[in-house]
């Protein structure tokens, strides 16, 4: 695998921590292509070389979020839910101006989609189905009860500035997914 120029790295990490820093000022919509590169410090050409608009560029971003979060997701599964989601609430932390961002931002209604597309798929291979206890529900009312209640919690608990640790907020949401799925 080829090395990639760590100016690159750092143009693209600059770009990316503008335009996040531009969202929280203003709407996305009305963020130019100019605002970016003047915030990130760049030539409105550099991001033309990385990314064929804003909307590119966000959607890289959101999308390399997902990707960790899916990757964590891999090994998470085979633990019990509050150890499982102790990692996530740990990243939710760690990367608290990006989520705290997204979910208020008019500009960008589709990452909530996004994020909550990821964890219902996440959670269909969760579902209790051996014990008999979701014999009558339908899994597609179970998937939209657990996954908005899940990225509900996030959005609440990161809006509120994270209220508790990662690992109370973790224990308790994890009992609650254990009771529902």
């Amino acid at each position: 695998m080829a090395k990639v120029d760590r100016r690159i790295l750092k143009s693209q990490e600059a770009m990316k921590k503008a335009v996040i820093a531009l969202m929280a000022e203003k709407n996305f919509d009305d963020i130019t292509i100019q605002d970016i590169a003047d915030k990130a410090n760049i030539n409105r050409g550099t991001i033309y070389l990385h990314y064929q608009d804003k909307y590119d560029l966000l959607d890289k971003l959101i999308e390399a979020h997902i990707n960790e979060l899916r990757e964590m997701g891999e090994w998470a599964c085979k633990l019990d839910w509050s150890s499982a989601l102790l990692p996530f609430f740990e990243y939710f932390e760690k990367n608290y101006v990006f989520f705290s961002t997204m979910l208020a931002s008019q500009g960008a209604p589709s990452f909530r989609n996004r994020l909550f597309d990821y964890v219902t798929e996440g959670f269909k291979n969760e579902i209790d189905r051996e014990s008999g206890r979701n014999t009558d529900l339908s899994e597609d009312v179970m998937l939209q009860y657990a996954g908005n209640a899940y990225v509900g919690v996030i959005e609440w608990w990161i809006r509120n500035g994270m209220p508790s640790s990662p690992q109370a907020i973790a224990k308790q949401v994890g009992a609650l997914l254990e009771r529902s799925l």
